[in-house]
């Protein structure tokens, strides 16, 4: 049985001493260090039209119009050529077997959590509904969500991934939930630093993402950015439990060990804390629950929705 409660918060200058902020020149140049080479040239040439052109300064120019035949040039060309991939910036570094192992476990282990969350969804999902026409999903992982998305033939839908393996994953989830090819797009990145340009898409959605961000203020900042005026950012996430409980001294036991095992993830961070602190001018709606499906240390939830 699930159990929830509603609780609505507008952003508190009395939270943000609570959270981390990154040094913003650390962030840019993070940004300069987006590698091109992540990147298919079938996806530059054949992408959604709502999207632009990705430079490798990370801001700018994310996607190519759909009708345009002049193969990809990256601009600021000099900086591509001493590039990494900015997810090694962020995200912690795997070896391939690791990635691929947590992509298929993601992709065949969490039916239960999927099926107890699946109304949750729905709910929280429809209120893209004549309201978002381009959506970036961070942390798309194996593509769960992608089925929500399906039924809106007018929905552009980029998946982000630090994980490269999730891409054959999530195609798979898009095909599977009959998404039109030209209404889906994976690219390999992080919520750190989000390759789009200002007020460039309508929506944002991170399911289960800001437990394994590295900085979470920096990747609300971002999704503040990228987002138009209007826009909102859909969220479930999963939380600490409540201070000084028997659940959340067993959580900050075994955090270290849940970071290894689950690429990143924190048992103890309290999102909701940072989302109602993050400026969403206006204000955020965030409700909590609990996951039944989920072992007994990851149950408390919190899921709602932020208003740009």
């Amino acid at each position: 049985m699930m159990m929830m409660k509603r609780v609505v918060h507008s952003s508190s200058s009395s939270l943000v001493s609570l959270l981390k902020y990154s040094p913003r020149g650390a962030v840019r140049a993070s940004r300069d260090q987006v590698s091109l080479e992540t990147l298919k040239t079938h996806q530059l040439l054949s992408g959604c039209s709502s999207f632009t052109r990705l430079c490798s300064c990370g801001r700018k120019h994310f996607l190519e119009a759909a009708s345009s035949n002049v193969p990809f040039r990256p601009m600021c060309s000099s900086k591509a050529s001493r590039s990494k991939d900015v997810s090694e910036t962020f995200h912690p570094q795997r070896p391939d077997w690791y990635k691929e192992l947590f992509a298929w476990f993601l992709s065949t282990g969490m039916r239960s959590y999927e099926a107890e969350i699946a109304d949750y969804k729905r709910k929280l999902f429809d209120n893209l509904t004549g309201k978002a026409e381009t959506l970036l999903e961070i942390g798309v992982g194996t593509g769960p969500n992608l089925k929500y998305y399906a039924g809106n033939e007018n929905v552009c839908v980029l998946g982000m991934d630090p994980n490269h393996k999730m891409e054959k994953y999530a195609w798979a989830s898009a095909r599977e939930a009959g998404m039109k090819p030209e209404n889906f797009r994976f690219l390999q990145g992080v919520g750190e630093a989000i390759p789009l340009d200002d007020d460039s898409v309508d929506a944002v959605v991170a399911t289960l993402v800001l437990c394994s961000v590295s900085d979470v203020t920096q990747t609300l900042n971002e999704i503040k950015r990228v987002l138009k005026p209007g826009g909102i950012f859909l969220f479930i996430e999963h939380v600490a439990a409540e201070d000084e409980s028997f659940f959340r001294h067993v959580q900050n036991v075994l955090d270290p060990l849940q970071k290894l095992v689950a690429d990143g993830c924190h048992l103890t961070r309290n999102t909701g804390l940072y989302i109602s602190a993050a400026g969403f001018g206006g204000g955020a709606e965030i409700n909590t629950t609990a996951i039944y499906s989920f072992p007994w240390i990851i149950r408390p939830h919190v899921y709602g929705v932020a208003y740009k």
